[in-house]
């Protein structure tokens, strides 16, 4: 509740920032049109301005499953799989250090100007937050739980799956945490190279329309996706996590693979 306040004082603080701007300055329309207008925009263009934001949707939540996944399973592998992950991080690290975003063309050559090109931009966005935090989580795995774990004669696959894997979903919330409000991003700038369809596609048309009005009300839309994106994580955070990273679940002293150790 207090978050959802404070979003709604800060929406407002900057509608009446906007509206003094508009009445001090006279900016021209085409430049700047006054908050009235874009809300008029959205409801007069409603119903296109529903159909590409369920484009861009479509988009977002494809994007944000695949980057999510692959990105927890490379991190997963780079930690469980020591020596397949020496060969694989350091292709992930070449990978991240290219601008997702200069990809986008060649995103649009391979996939085609359809949902394909837009789907990958999107997860490679999330991908590499979510595989550098969680494959950090797992390295920074409490020393002494493991050395807990060796003398339990549990195996390390063992270890990883009632110890490892628990103990860093914390990092990987907190990655997720970065990347998901990034996705819609990802797939506008897509769409903005080369689409038919979506949020990023309209505000193109608007732009070159001089259609000002109508290119605030998809920023608009745009903005209140990453803001519900964030509040989903935040929502299913405790979930994932409901313990601190640095502390040990309690019911991991009742897992198999750990019920021998001594108590200290």
């Amino acid at each position: 509740m207090r978050t959802l306040r404070s979003v709604a004082l800060g929406l407002l603080a900057g509608l009446l920032a906007w509206q003094a701007i508009v009445v001090l300055l006279e900016p021209p329309r085409y430049m700047l049109p006054p908050p009235a207008d874009v809300a008029h925009a959205l409801v007069a263009q409603s119903g296109r301005l529903a159909r590409e934001s369920l484009v861009t949707l479509v988009e977002v939540a494809l994007g944000l499953i695949l980057g999510v996944t692959a990105g927890a399973a490379t991190g997963l592998a780079t930690v469980a799989l020591p020596r397949f992950g020496a060969v694989l991080w350091p292709q992930v690290l070449i990978l991240q250090a290219m601008p997702v975003f200069a990809l986008a063309p060649l995103l649009v050559l391979w996939f085609g100007f359809g949902l394909a090109s837009k789907v990958v931009m999107a997860m490679l966005i999330i991908f590499f937050p979510v595989a550098s935090a969680f494959a950090d989580g797992l390295r920074r795995t409490d020393p002494e739980l493991l050395d807990a774990t060796a003398m339990t004669e549990a195996s390390h696959f063992q270890a990883l799956a009632h110890v490892r894997i628990p103990l860093a979903m914390p990092a990987l919330v907190s990655g997720l945490r970065v990347a998901a409000p990034l996705a819609p991003l990802g797939a506008v700038i897509g769409e903005w190279v080369g689409a038919s369809g979506g949020l990023g596609f309209l505000m193109i048309q608007a732009n070159a329309r001089m259609q000002t009005d109508l290119l605030f009300a998809a920023l608009a839309i745009l903005a209140a996706l990453t803001l519900a994106l964030r509040a989903l994580v935040d929502q299913i955070a405790p979930r994932l996590a409901p313990w601190a990273a640095e502390e040990a679940p309690p019911y991991l002293l009742k897992r198999p693979a750990l019920s021998r150790i001594p108590a200290r």
